[in-house]
């Protein structure tokens, strides 16, 4: 038969085995958008095509995206320009796990944003660990392989080991605690570094992994932490905040135990060097040495001394005798500044002085004797008197020249003459029309008295001028009655 007659017996085929809709499940692969949805669906054996038209995904309410596990309804149909078998869907689900997908990449997004992911937050860890903590299941097979791994590499570093559920509702919880616990205690316990780990599983079972609580308490734990969660192809995020990670539970306890074998082979070619790098440098120094007691100053040294001891003999007088010469120079000079110390001492200073004031004393007594016989007390009381009324006749004329001016700028001399002073409710002196308003009460005084009025209307005439007098008032205080 032809292609083309087979193409419709493979479609026939299919149309009489698969009489109505089918449904679906398995993992979004290769999603592309060209008007139309086109994707993979696939598991662990096979995949198949699949095509979502416009018209079906401007409805829908799920975009696929890869990784997505996706229940997914519709017919199938051959297509036969292209040879391949499509599953035209008519709508899509989520299902399971796609949801835990959606939520994973959520959080991957929120903690890279925070910068939990960054390699320069992570710790190194450490080459010769003495006390390493293990948080997982007493019961898993992870944690045999891992002490397995450190018995066969490194017996001698000790395992703490900090039994926690690794799937379930409250795994996250415990082992988020078990994380902070061991960081608090890290003193106490001398524990070095932590590995947290589980055997494989699926997404469901690993999700205790996923959670922001236990990613939080790895990124705040003050000891480097290693992560080894599921089979090789398993990420989860307590792997990507944690200081390390690994494939496998074996693989973590490799990188965290040093290799004892190694080690050893290490240790025994460092001592081959150094036995012979040892060997070298006795040998070159016992070539040297010979080299010395070659030379004839070493071979005949004691004839070398004798001249050598003898100058000696005579350096040792010398300073003897140099030492007793400066010895009785410094004594002379002792002695000398004891007799100016003798000569200059508090006492001697003290009746030189008192000699010398007494002799001063007695000529200020005799020069006062000789001042009072001079001027007697009378005349002194005198001349006292003189001086006393000279200062008081001339304190007199100054008062009365004061009075006298002070009378003349007097303000009640002003009103003597007839002026008066105005001044409102608050006493303040009135000196324009606009200082008053309408029934404005204000006080006049005159040179005998004063008197209260009430203004009615307030205005401004011209007056003709005055003729200025000889003591006229100051300008603006006082106004004419």
């Amino acid at each position: 038969m032809s292609v083309s007659a087979l193409a419709t017996r493979i479609d026939l085929c299919l149309k009489q085995g698969f009489t109505g809709p089918v449904r679906v499940v398995g993992e979004v692969s290769g999603f592309r958008e060209r008007t139309h949805w086109y994707f993979d669906l696939k598991d662990e054996s096979a995949v198949i095509n699949c095509v979502l038209f416009a018209s079906r995904a401007a409805r829908s309410s799920v975009r696929p995206q890869n990784g997505h596990e996706l229940v997914v309804t519709g017919s199938l149909e051959f297509y036969a320009p292209g040879g391949k078998v499509s599953l035209v869907a008519t709508s899509i689900q989520l299902r399971g796990a796609g949801d835990l997908e959606l939520r994973y990449r959520a959080l991957c997004e929120e903690l890279r944003a925070l910068g939990w992911f960054s390699a320069d937050r992570k710790r190194p860890l450490p080459s010769f660990p003495r006390k390493i903590a293990v948080v997982t299941s007493r019961t898993g097979a992870a944690l045999q392989d891992v002490l397995d791994t450190f018995k066969r590499r490194m017996p001698a570093i000790e395992v703490v080991l900090v039994d926690v559920r690794v799937q379930g509702q409250n795994a996250a919880p415990e082992v988020a605690q078990a994380i902070r616990s061991l960081g608090a205690a890290r003193q106490r316990l001398g524990i070095d570094a932590i590995l947290v780990t589980r055997g494989g599983g699926s997404m469901e079972d690993l999700w205790a992994f996923n959670e922001r609580i236990v990613a939080e308490a790895i990124v705040e734990c003050p000891v480097p932490v290693v992560a080894a969660i599921g089979h090789e192809t398993d990420t989860t995020i307590a792997e990507l905040v944690a200081d390390e990670r690994c494939a496998t539970p074996t693989q973590a306890a490799m990188r965290l135990s040093p290799d004892r074998v190694e080690l050893t082979r290490q240790l025994s070619s460092i001592q081959r060097r150094l036995r012979t790098d040892l060997g070298k440098q006795i040998a070159s120094a016992r070539r040297l040495l010979d080299a010395l007691a070659g030379r004839p100053c070493l071979s005949s040294g004691v004839q070398l001394l004798i001249p050598r001891r003898e100058h000696s003999v005579r350096l040792c007088e010398r300073g003897r005798i140099a030492v007793e010469r400066r010895i009785a120079r410094q004594r002379q000079f002792l002695d000398r500044l004891r007799t100016r110390l003798d000569a200059a001492r508090p006492q001697m200073a003290q009746a030189r002085k008192r000699e010398q004031l007494g002799w001063l004393s007695a000529r200020l007594s005799e020069a006062a004797r000789n001042r009072i016989d001079r001027e007697t007390l009378a005349d002194f009381a005198t001349n006292l008197r003189r001086a006393l009324c000279t200062s008081v006749r001339s304190r007199r004329l100054r008062l009365d020249s004061l009075d006298v001016h002070l009378a003349a700028v007097s303000p009640q001399r002003v009103l003597d003459r007839g002026y008066s002073i105005t001044t409102d409710e608050r006493g303040r002196v009135i000196r324009s029309t606009r200082d008053v308003g309408a029934d404005a009460l204000i006080d006049t005084r005159v040179a005998d008295g004063s008197f209260r009025s009430r203004v009615e209307k307030p205005g401004r005439e011209r007056r003709p001028p005055i003729a200025p007098k000889s003591a006229s008032p100051s300008p603006g205080t006082l106004f004419d009655s």
